[in-house]
């Protein structure tokens, strides 16, 4: 995969991480614009071994400060009220019999 790509899904994954350490999306934007600055202060370098040794310092920082319980919205799958009170499934009304 090229380096471009993986620098891309570590600043995504990176992104994801910092939002189950704070949930709050106010306080969470501040982390965003931190991490963002992190990664553009490396925008210029070009030389692959550099790169490389960068990129795989990031993946294992981020491996380093994954939350033991990540945050899921409490309507994913997995959250807290995933299919709970779901609306019944649509059916059509059953045939009327006339009266005999």
């Amino acid at each position: 995969m090229a380096s471009k790509q993986v620098a891309l899904n570590l600043y995504r994954q990176s992104l994801k991480l910092s939002l189950s350490w704070c949930v709050r999306r106010d306080d969470w934007r501040k982390q965003a614009i931190q991490l963002r600055h992190l990664f553009e202060l490396n925008r210029h370098v070009t030389d692959p071994r550099i790169v490389r040794g960068l990129l795989a310092d990031t993946a294992a920082q981020l491996e380093k400060w994954k939350h033991p319980d990540n945050y899921l919205p409490p309507t994913a799958p997995g959250g807290s009220k995933y299919e709970r009170n779901i609306p019944p499934p649509y059916t059509e009304a059953p045939p009327h019999f006339p009266n005999i």
